[in-house]
């Protein structure tokens, strides 16, 4: 919007009498020293500052861009009345032609409403850019502190809530058996008798 505006504002003097929206003469492209300083000069600060917003990446740039079209805006506001001291109050531009509704659509048009119009919607961009933050940190993730174990032996880390519930998916439930108690192999055997005497085959 801010470029239109500027665009409009730099061109409707040259080419507003092709339909009847004119200052003064009803000349097209009449080039005046006033309105090179009235016209043309806030413009191009207004278009200026519409591009630095367009491109503008981080809140230095935007805020120039935006005190560049509130300047030009301001400028379109006041540099009529500005430009009595130099024109020893002669109208600068030439008074509007046509009847009263279409002289006070050109004043409104072409300096008061477009200077109030430019001004609102860059300091709207001015805000924008002054209530972002200038470096968005991301939020840290909460770690559960892990117990470190004594002996230096490592410690399972314990596993999600999700990751468990997909496991339990997986793998089936498998119920398990109590190990029986394993019996030594020697009370499985009798044992042998131990025969005692002084006999010949006895040691």
């Amino acid at each position: 919007m801010l470029l239109l505006l500027g665009i409009w504002g730099g061109l409707i003097p040259f080419v507003g009498p092709y339909f009847g929206y004119a200052f003064g003469s009803h000349a097209t492209w009449h080039y005046t020293a006033n309105r090179l300083w009235l016209d043309i000069l806030p413009a191009l600060a207004v278009v200026v500052g519409a591009l630095i917003l367009l491109w503008a990446g981080h809140r230095v740039s935007g805020t120039l861009g935006s005190w560049l079209a509130m300047a030009g805006g301001a400028w379109f506001a006041v540099g009529p009345a500005v430009s009595r001291l130099w024109d020893h109050g002669v109208v600068p531009i030439g008074g509007p032609l046509f009847g009263h509704t279409r002289q006070m659509l050109e004043l409104v048009g072409t300096f008061y409403g477009l200077g109030v119009v430019v001004v609102g919607l860059a300091a709207f961009a001015h805000g924008r850019f002054v209530s972002r933050p200038a470096l968005v940190m991301a939020e840290p993730e909460t770690v559960e502190p892990v117990a470190q174990p004594e002996n230096g032996e490592p410690v399972a880390q314990p596993v999600e809530p999700q990751a468990q519930s997909a496991a339990a998916r997986e793998e089936p439930d498998e119920v398990e058996q109590p190990a029986e108690a394993e019996q030594p192999a020697a009370a499985e055997q009798p044992a042998e008798p131990v025969t005692t005497g002084s006999g010949p085959g006895s040691r």
